[in-house]
């Protein structure tokens, strides 16, 4: 039986998912599976059952998702700091994911898409040599294109730029914290933390979060268009400063010629949007070389 399609929802729980689907859904979910470990010591089991118990349910969500057509969920699974717990436990975790999430990508044709993060601690130079070098020229040519670097740019160096920003953070536990998971990503997002912990977790408690984010969902999507709109303002005001600047060397500023001012204008920002795509495919190449390279050690 496949693993997601486990656990058809009640009728009661089927007419719910409908009246929640009338109001504004979230369509990108991230989740912090929280408790898997005090699970096992309220139900005094071992911790390697909790972890499998915490895995069941990330499929049972899955599905509960699926049925309120959530089609792309994200989900903190390990982070380096883990590896601090015994070597018995991380042995365990790691086997243990290897076959859960190699059951779950054989059966990806069911979700639209669907992401593991696996956060890490450190600086720079934990990037790949290669990488290191294509972000320090894009630094160094900063410095005669200054306006090329941007919230926008920088969101999309990011692995996760081809996912929309998620809608509704979930962490179980009672834990009040977002661990450094998807900051970047989730800044305007509804974050809503929950007392259950992870292996309890019910299709209540999914409904209960995203009743949550219909509620707030206006303000949100306020914050979003003003944050939009003052990074589009704060980048025409950039642009107009540096066609200031330009006319002002040619010695033409004070001529008040808004033709040239706007041709160059436009050619600027043409210029500018040409700079930084060829960068990001320079940035994408690496990164599926480097992606590759990985594999092919790993094989």
């Amino acid at each position: 039986m496949s693993w997601i399609k486990e656990g058809e929802l009640t009728i009661i729980e089927r007419f719910c998912a409908n009246v929640i689907k009338a109001g504004p859904m979230p369509k990108h979910v991230a989740f912090i599976m929280d408790g898997n470990r005090r699970y096992a010591q309220k139900c005094h089991v071992k911790r390697q059952q909790g972890h499998s118990e915490g895995f069941d349910k990330l499929a049972q969500t899955l599905r509960w998702c699926l049925n309120l057509d959530i089609r792309e969920v994200t989900v903190y699974a390990f982070s380096i700091e883990n590896f601090k717990r015994s070597k018995e436990e991380v042995d365990g975790l790691m086997e243990l994911a290897r076959q859960k999430f190699s059951r779950l990508l054989e059966e990806q044709e069911n979700l639209k898409k669907h992401g593991v993060c696996i956060r890490v601690l450190g600086d720079l130079p934990l990037l790949p040599l290669d990488i290191q070098e294509l972000i320090a020229q894009a630094v160094l040519a900063t410095r005669n294109y200054n306006n090329d670097v941007s919230e926008s740019l920088l969101d999309k160096c990011l692995y996760t730029n081809n996912s929309p920003n998620p809608d509704l953070l979930i962490r179980t536990s009672g834990e009040v914290r977002l661990s450094d998971f998807l900051l970047w990503q989730t800044s305007h997002s509804c974050l809503v933390f929950q007392s259950v912990l992870w292996p309890e977790y019910s299709f209540w408690n999914l409904c209960e979060a995203i009743l949550r984010f219909q509620m707030n969902h206006s303000a949100l999507q306020k914050a979003r268009d003003l944050h939009m709109e003052e990074g589009k303002r704060q980048q025409l005001e950039s642009d107009q400063a540096y066609v200031t600047n330009k006319l002002q060397q040619e010695g033409s500023a004070s001529h008040g010629d808004s033709q040239r001012r706007r041709t160059l204008l436009q050619k600027y920002a043409a210029l500018r949007e040409e700079r930084i795509q060829s960068f990001l495919q320079a940035l994408e190449h690496k990164r599926v070389d480097f992606l590759e390279r990985l594999c092919t050690v790993s094989a």
